[in-house]
């Protein structure tokens, strides 16, 4: 009995993924790092699975394209704006994701973000790089994360893992908005508040909420003009939660004390893009889940879903 076929996005997926489905299913992996949507599309006609790696807008035309024989779509994100979900279900295609796994790694440059931005780190590197530092009191004084009043917007299991990580700090209080009040806010002594009252109260807004058509540009001028001018904004969800221009226009007045990103947009940043330039912002590329532990699990999670899908198993997380 031949083995279902699964397309790989590319070829440089941690083996453990790859190692964990060949035990079950014939494999086409992609050559190359970066494949253009056009040669996707060209091989997955004839597949039962497919291995999604990097944000490929999968839709309409890429499952008419696809064909009657694709089955099960596994992305190893644990975010999924990328996916039209509704489409994919009603077409009857099982279709997974990959939290979880990657809380912890998220969690930690989140508060690698928060540190660096409070304590001016790459402002003080460019200083010392230009040989200006100054011995004297008041130079380049930060925020104080013990006492401050940390605000998280969306406190999901990445948010709440944050969270945790930041109570050793002598956190003052904590703050969360959402659609409703969370038994994790609950654990951790947080307030549930309206986004506005989060803002006007935070010293550190950290941003944890996913990419919808409710959050899309949710940090504007507005929302930015709402913060403490000590405020230190962290975003480890989606650019698309912020306009860009508003908090380029934050920092560059000093309506915000700093910022910190793992997320951008557009994303990557081009290499003159004003927010390069400013330093009161830390920012890194897009690397919440880089990790050796984290990328090696997410490969397992999500080539499990896909041999659980093709087995008329629950898949170990659907959508």
């Amino acid at each position: 009995m031949s083995k279902p076929k699964v397309l790989v996005a590319r070829d440089d997926i941690p083996s453990a993924g790859l190692d964990l489905l060949r035990t079950k299913c014939e494999l086409t992996i992609i050559p190359g790092a970066s494949p253009t949507r056009e040669e996707i599309l060209r091989a997955i006609p004839g597949h039962d699975g497919f291995f999604l790696v990097g944000h490929h807008n999968i839709n309409s035309d890429f499952l008419d394209m696809a064909g009657p024989s694709l089955k099960v779509i596994s992305t190893m994100s644990a975010g999924y704006d990328h996916l039209d979900v509704p489409e994919i279900k009603r077409r009857g295609i099982k279709v997974g994701h990959t939290p979880v796994v990657l809380n912890a790694a998220v969690a930690e440059v989140a508060v690698m973000l928060l540190l660096n931005a409070a304590r001016r780190a790459h402002e003080g590197r460019l200083l010392l790089e230009a040989g200006k530092t100054e011995n004297k009191p008041q130079w380049l004084l930060g925020q104080d994360i013990r006492g401050s009043t940390v605000g998280i917007v969306g406190l999901g299991m990445i948010g709440l893992a944050i969270a945790k990580r930041l109570i050793p700090f002598e956190i003052g209080r904590f703050l969360y908005t959402g659609h409703s009040p969370k038994k994790a806010g609950d654990e951790i002594g947080a307030e549930f508040v309206s986004l506005d009252d989060l803002l006007e109260r935070s010293d550190f807004v950290v941003v944890a909420t996913p990419l919808t058509i409710e959050t899309r540009g949710l940090f504007d001028d507005a929302a930015f003009g709402k913060m403490k001018k000590n405020a230190v904004f962290v975003n480890i969800a989606r650019g698309g939660v912020v306009k860009t221009d508003a908090l380029v226009k934050a920092l560059k007045e000093n309506k915000i004390f700093a910022a910190g990103l793992d997320v951008t947009d557009p994303e990557p940043l081009p290499t003159d893009h004003e927010l390069l330039k400013l330093p009161n912002l830390e920012i890194v590329p897009h690397i919440g889940s880089a990790t050796v532990k984290t990328r090696n699990d997410m490969a397992v999670v999500a080539a499990q879903n896909i041999i659980n899908a093709l087995e008329n198993k629950p898949l170990v997380y659907p959508l």
